[in-house]
């Protein structure tokens, strides 16, 4: 072999070696979700962090979204466990783990989903991580669904109307609310609840309006209640399995909690608050009969009442937990009303 050819075959092994090595970097987050494909959740949050994320890491790490893996409950522990690398889930599927969460939940609120998550976020950090109530998870955002409203087969005039009802919940503070009314709790993961209202397993159920049109509620739910703020809104945590983010390079894991944090919470949020409004529209082209109260309405003032002592519930509940909950609520609610 001539000296000329020896340097043209020794320059194309190595440039083989270097497009092996940089096809061997490329790493797939594997991602489990629950919802159905056209839900926000996974039409919009997933596929622009996704795209963060490649973008973020210059195409080192790519997402794919995997259907069908179990119950939203079961999530946690899939990325626990490092089945899949990284999901979401309703902290309400899991009662008894995830108390102060629900700081977020309490009614009264009166704001929208995106600065809900933004509130969320940043009293978690401050407060509540401390208290390891996501030990094994590496939380990468928190958010909330919008205000959760009455859907129900057939109309009510009052909420004194629901007692007794069967009423699909998901758990958190939903569930208080629920007994508080008296209603005739059913447990589902939102996936069911369409097919639990078309046979008549259910007579109603709280959720946002976007599922409305996400969940087709708007073809048997055809009346809704809608609250002024709701009556709760619904805590989720996006999490991701330590042992991988670990495994990547760490360029790589500082490039993805760049995106993820803050960020990602409030743009979840704002997918939320999106589905809502088309929710709404939807549920109004479907001719679903909506009331829209206001305050001072007495369904508002009623609502109200209901809620009273719910405060005090909640912190009692999670004394237990070693951290200033108290000032944490009154924090994440300055936060979220002050939010732009």
């Amino acid at each position: 072999m001539t000296n000329m050819n020896f340097l043209k075959t020794a320059a194309a092994v190595t440039l083989g070696v270097s497009l092996s090595a940089g096809a061997m970097a490329e790493t797939t987050m594997r991602v489990a979700s629950w919802l159905p494909p056209t839900h926000p959740q996974n039409a919009v949050v997933w596929p622009t962090w996704s795209k963060w994320v490649e973008e973020a890491t210059e195409g080192r790490v790519k997402i794919a979204i995997e259907y069908g893996l179990g119950h939203p409950k079961t999530m946690f522990e899939l990325v626990e466990d490092g089945v899949v690398d990284a999901s979401f889930s309703y902290h309400g599927y899991v009662p008894g783990r995830f108390k102060l969460t629900q700081a977020v939940e309490q009614p009264l609120l009166g704001v929208d989903a995106e600065a809900a998550s933004v509130a969320h976020w940043r009293i978690f950090n401050k407060y509540f991580a401390k208290a390891g109530e996501h030990d094994g998870l590496e939380v990468i955002g928190l958010f909330t669904h919008g205000p959760g409203q009455i859907h129900m087969a057939d109309p009510v005039s009052s909420l004194a109307d629901l007692k007794g009802k069967k009423i699909r919940l998901g758990g958190g503070v939903q569930g208080e609310i629920g007994h508080r009314m008296g209603v005739t709790a059913v447990g589902a993961p939102a996936p069911k609840v369409y097919e639990m209202m078309q046979q008549g397993v259910i007579d109603g159920v709280f959720i946002p309006m976007g599922e409305q049109k996400s969940l087709r509620l708007k073809e048997v739910a055809k009346n809704v209640i809608a609250l002024p703020g709701g009556m709760y809104l619904g805590s989720f945590g996006i999490f991701m399995n330590p042992d991988f983010l670990a495994g990547l390079e760490a360029k790589d894991r500082a490039a993805i909690m760049a995106v993820s944090g803050e960020k990602l919470s409030a743009m979840a949020g704002r997918a939320w608050d999106a589905g809502d409004a088309a929710g709404l529209v939807a549920a109004q082209e479907a001719g679903v009969n909506i009331t829209m109260v206001k305050d001072g309405d007495a369904l508002s003032k009623e609502f109200k009442d209901l809620t009273n002592g719910m405060d005090q519930a909640f912190l009692e509940s999670v004394s237990d937990r070693g951290v200033d909950a108290k000032a944490a609520l009154a924090e994440l609610r300055d936060v979220a009303r002050s939010y732009k």
